[in-house]
């Protein structure tokens, strides 16, 4: 007994030596920064969205916001096309806990402090569940020296201890003990990386249905989305057909704002597919139609490429299985990209993903319009708050101004914690947000087996806000074709038509017009977990008091 008790003394010490160093005492402290508390809604099981037809104005990767917004009678005329964005809950910022990973190898900081600024581009990753999402975010990270060898390693052992060495690269992004254990992403998670040209900040998408309102979160912080799919016999079927998430995430995608879409089509190096030019073109012909339907530009704003993120070929160098595919890798295509032409000019924009207290209040969120500085005064809408910036992290890096585009940290004075909602806006005070309970908007009907009337209630998501809404009135229908608008008022509206309606949300609310905003005037509907609607912010209505 006493010679076992020394060998297992003997074996843990050495067990603890051997063990790549992980900084945990910094994960500690970096955990409450990167994993806020949970979502304000709860998790909603979804259903797939049966095919819309919604052309959106379509926008090539480079247009800009003010085009996008001043094109309103070619959304209006494709009525679909405004979508909702859907808008969530905190838990997109949440997964931010990767960082951990970046700590050890942080080649990520910035080296020469006068070098221009690298845009910022913030890339989802969506898809069916077990399509691959983290593990393709998992190889990025590696590839792109921001997880070093040795923890990969580390990784590697404790997935084949629990018999699942396949899964070690998601533990990168996916780093708590229930998503590592089933497998599956709850919350989207979060990492970055950089190359020549760009700063990518990796959104990693939950797949499985009951997470959708997590996803929609991801979504509406997204510049791109890079939608996964399986080439693997069997699971791209489960994945697009009704009831499979490949359908419902590329719609939100389009009606949470994204422009370009990047898709996946991983597992080309399982024994089913092995590299095969005629599976890859089967899913590519199933795809397009349905993306075509959402209002993705197949020739614009669509790319397809075939990969492995369990080896990572394709991802940053040429697969030499694939002499077929003669595009650039994913990397390299991420780089080539056109720039987001970002207005800095326009007025201060931050919808606020989350917040929580650390030496002060701190908030989160993505900085859609407008730039902010250190020192500088904004206001909290719509309680009309004056707050004022005591510092800034751009990704975690520490700056002193910050442009569109940007996921920002902002520790903030004259404000408490508990006094901020997410869906609350930080402005500049000569240009504040619009807040209101009362909109007329148009909305599209997805999924929906009855018919709709006036005080029919569902959960609004609108940039980072939900709040609870009722169609108060229903004010035309809308032709689908021409756009032409109906003389007499509806008494119902039913699925797959398009409607111009009054709603009222529970309490006051940040939003704009479509016209004037597009990231804030879009929004979607969800009732019983599924997408019941997308829509646009037509017009603000005055309360009568």
């Amino acid at each position: 007994n006493c010679a076992s008790l020394l060998n297992n003394d003997f074996s843990t010490s050495l067990n603890v030596d051997a063990k790549p160093f992980v900084p945990n005492v910094h994960a500690a402290e970096f955990i409450p920064t990167f994993r806020p508390k949970g979502s304000t809604e709860t998790a909603e099981p979804t259903a797939v969205a049966p095919p819309v037809e919604n052309g959106d104005a379509e926008m090539a990767a480079g247009d800009t916001w003010e085009q996008k917004g001043s094109e309103p009678s070619q959304a209006e005329a494709e009525p679909g096309g405004d979508g909702g964005q859907a808008e969530e809950d905190s838990p997109q910022e949440e997964g931010m806990e990767e960082e951990e990973e970046v700590v050890p190898t942080p080649k990520v900081v910035p080296t020469q402090p006068n070098a221009p600024k690298k845009e910022h581009v913030n890339v989802v990753f969506i898809g069916h569940v077990d399509a691959g999402k983290s593990t393709i975010g998992g190889q990025i990270m590696y590839l792109t020296g921001m997880v070093d060898k040795r923890t990969l390693e580390k990784y590697e052992r404790e997935a084949k201890e629990k018999n699942r060495e396949t899964w070690y690269l998601s533990w990168a992004l996916d780093t708590n003990q229930e998503e590592r254990d089933k497998g599956k992403t709850v919350e989207v998670g979060r990492a970055y990386f950089e190359t020549e040209k760009k700063h990518f900040t990796i959104l990693d998408a939950p797949g499985h249905k009951s997470f959708v309102p997590n996803m929609i979160g991801g979504a509406s912080q997204a510049d791109l989305a890079v939608l996964v799919i399986s080439a693997r016999k069997g699971e791209f079927e489960t994945g697009f057909e009704k009831g499979g998430q490949t359908r419902e995430h590329a719609m939100l995608a389009k009606t949470a704002g994204v422009k370009h879409l990047i898709v996946l089509v991983n597992k080309m190096d399982d024994p089913t597919v092995n590299w095969s030019l005629e599976r890859y073109e089967e899913c590519k012909e199933k795809l397009v139609p349905f993306l075509k339907k959402v209002g993705f530009n197949p020739r614009k704003d669509v790319h397809f490429m075939p990969c492995s993120g369990l080896t990572g070929a394709n991802l940053k160098e040429p697969a030499e299985y694939c002499p077929w595919y003669i595009g650039l890798p994913f990397i390299p295509h991420l780089d080539s990209l056109p720039n987001f032409n970002r207005s800095s000019d326009g007025p201060v924009r931050l919808p606020i993903v989350d917040k929580y207290k650390d030496m002060g209040t701190v908030i989160l969120g993505k900085l859609e319009s407008g730039s902010i500085s250190k020192a500088q005064q904004l206001v909290m809408m719509p309680n009309r708050h004056t707050v004022e910036v005591l510092s800034l992290l751009s990704d975690d890096v520490e700056t002193d101004d910050a442009s569109p585009g940007e996921n920002l940290k902002l520790r903030l004075k004259g404000i408490e914690e508990e006094e901020i909602l997410p869906g609350f806006i930080l402005c500049n005070a000569e240009n504040l947000c619009h807040t209101g309970r009362t909109f007329d908007a148009q909305i599209v009907i997805i999924e929906h087996k009855s018919i709709i009337c006036p005080g029919y209630n569902a959960v609004l998501h609108i940039h980072t806000c939900i709040e609870e809404v009722q169609i108060t009135a229903l004010i035309c229908l809308v032709d689908k074709k021409t756009g032409d608008k109906s003389k007499t008022r509806p008494r119902f509206v039913k699925q797959d038509q398009v409607c111009i309606a009054r709603l009222r949300t529970a309490g006051t609310i940040c939003l704009e017009t479509f016209k004037d905003f597009p990231q804030m005037g879009r929004f979607t509907l969800r009732d019983e977990g599924k997408t019941i609607a997308i829509g646009k912010v037509l017009k603000l209505v005055a309360e009568k008091d």
